[in-house]
């Protein structure tokens, strides 16, 4: 399996690569080569590559045998960029642009939190790339569902006049901003007013104990998925991250069945 080297710009150490984008900005990436279908991890929110996921999803896909890809987006862990010019659209891009430059073949890809926005807007853009989706506690719409409903008045104001805002987080104590740009943006890609034209097997899981995306996010996205293959598991007392031992067997049994079932329909091809 080969891929475009100008796609490239150097090796930085430990098996990490650099795609360069056309605007000079550089998303920083892990790839291994292996069988179809390849797998792209999608993280979240503030989030990297070198998360307890990626990395499971890396030890899982070395021991099969499977190609997979994880990367940072624009202005996350590795990558370049300002975080405060980091939109949903801009991400959306980037995840284009490494399974466009950087795998071959169907993929399946795996969205963590807001990677699971990412993911639906990469697999419409690209559906005939696609075998299959896998959601982690997927997020589609939150700087409408999610960000709008927490905020006080005062804050509110302060992101309205200020143009962002700082967010406490369980996951980073000097917390996590938010733009109105962001706001802005990630409402014109808006996913869950209208059917969503996706026709591939889509598995969905969600704990029922998460206390950052409402575990009924994933049964509306479940219930606007256009295709018939559409499975919700939702994980009695499993947090957001669904990252224990358990989380992480009920993940690999999840695309090893996924892998099978894209296996088979490329057979009956």
């Amino acid at each position: 399996m080969t891929f475009p080297d100008h796609a490239t710009v150097g090796n930085t150490g430990g098996g990490q690569r650099i795609l360069a984008r056309p605007d000079g900005a550089t998303i920083a990436y892990h790839r291994l080569e292996g069988a179809s279908p390849g797998i792209v991890f999608l993280g979240g929110y503030r989030s990297d590559m070198a998360g307890t996921k990626a990395l499971f999803l890396d030890d899982y896909c070395r021991r099969r045998g499977r190609a997979y890809l994880r990367f940072d987006y624009f202005a996350h862990g590795a990558s370049s960029g300002d975080f405060a010019l980091g939109t949903i659209g801009r991400w959306r891009d980037d995840a284009i642009a490494v399974i466009d430059s950087l795998t071959e073949g169907p993929q399946i890809l795996v969205g963590s939190s807001m990677g699971g926005w990412i993911m639906l807007l990469a697999a419409l853009a690209r559906p005939a790339r696609i075998a299959g989706l896998v959601g982690i506690a997927a997020a589609p719409d939150f700087t409408r569902e999610l960000l709008p409903v927490r905020l006080s008045p005062e804050q509110r104001r302060e992101l309205d006049e200020r143009g962002a805002i700082v967010l406490p987080s369980d996951y980073d104590p000097a917390g996590y901003p938010y733009t109105k740009a962001l706001v802005e943006d990630g409402n014109r890609h808006l996913l869950l007013g209208a059917p969503i034209p996706i026709e591939v097997p889509v598995r969905l899981l969600h704990g029922l104990a998460d206390a950052s995306v409402p575990w009924q996010l994933s049964l509306r996205l479940a219930e606007r998925l256009t295709g018939r293959d559409v499975a919700l598991t939702l994980v009695k007392d499993g947090d957001h991250r669904l990252s224990t031992p358990a989380d992480l067997a009920r993940l690999a049994q999840t695309l090893d069945a996924l892998c099978a079932t894209a296996a088979a329909v490329r057979g009956r091809g």
